[in-house]
């Protein structure tokens, strides 16, 4: 064995393993939290979510988001998803989603926060208006025929009499060390789930189903599913 060669070459590893976590490493994460006030008191759910931006050489990729959208158990049998989507002139924007808490907390600084500072704020802010993202309910989890729209402003509509939104809020968490992000001293990783709350999505169509049962558009099964989950 030639040893001439090692050296070079756990330089050349390195470099290449380096390079990737350049590329893939989060710019931010955040924690998205629904409370929902029901008859039986306040219920929350939360999720961590991963905004990462192109960093590739090409620069023909796009900012993107990892994580599951957040599903809220209100009890009674009720349920309630803030999907990673939003409706913007009657189509689905996946995109919003990756700017949610960076206009999240301009908004609530009264002024434009830049992306690369993202890691760097604190504190909870609230995600309202036009931030809020699509709101689904299933009658029966088990069936995406079931969905239905939650109106943010009369969830009572959907949900039933007694029930409000009482707030979608971000707060920015670290980072860690990705990608061994696996939890405690090594940073929170992102939140998985959604799939075991509703198995269908693990069926090609399953998701775009569900959107077209809540009268959401949807373009096709891939673009469906990121609304409810994404790598």
């Amino acid at each position: 064995m030639n040893f001439k060669w090692i050296g070079p070459l756990a330089l050349l590893a390195a470099l290449v393993v380096g390079d990737q976590i350049r590329i893939n490493r989060p710019g931010h994460k955040y924690r998205m939290t629904v409370e929902v006030e029901t008859p039986e008191g306040v219920k929350s759910g939360s999720g961590i979510l991963a905004v990462t931006p192109d960093r590739g050489y090409s620069r023909k990729g796009r900012t993107s988001t990892s994580g599951d959208a957040v599903s809220v158990d209100l009890g009674a049998g009720k349920n309630l998803v803030a999907l990673l989507a939003h409706v913007e002139d009657g189509k689905i924007d996946l995109d919003a989603t990756n700017y949610v808490a960076l206009r999240a907390y301009g908004a609530a600084a009264g002024r434009r926060v830049n992306f690369n500072d993202m890691s760097k704020q604190t504190g909870i802010v609230p995600v309202k208006g036009a931030l809020i993202p699509a709101l689904v309910t299933f009658a029966d989890p088990a069936d995406p025929a079931t969905a239905r729209t939650v109106p943010p402003d009369a969830p009572e509509a959907a949900l039933g009499k007694g029930y409000r939104l009482r707030g979608i809020t971000a707060e920015v968490v670290p980072n860690g060390f990705w990608p061994i992000d696996f939890g405690g001293p090594l940073g929170e990783p992102v939140t998985r789930g959604i799939a075991a709350r509703l198995s269908w999505l693990e069926r090609p169509d399953g998701a775009l189903a569900a959107l077209r049962a809540a009268g959401l558009p949807g373009e096709g099964p891939q673009e469906a599913r990121e609304a409810f989950t994404r790598k």
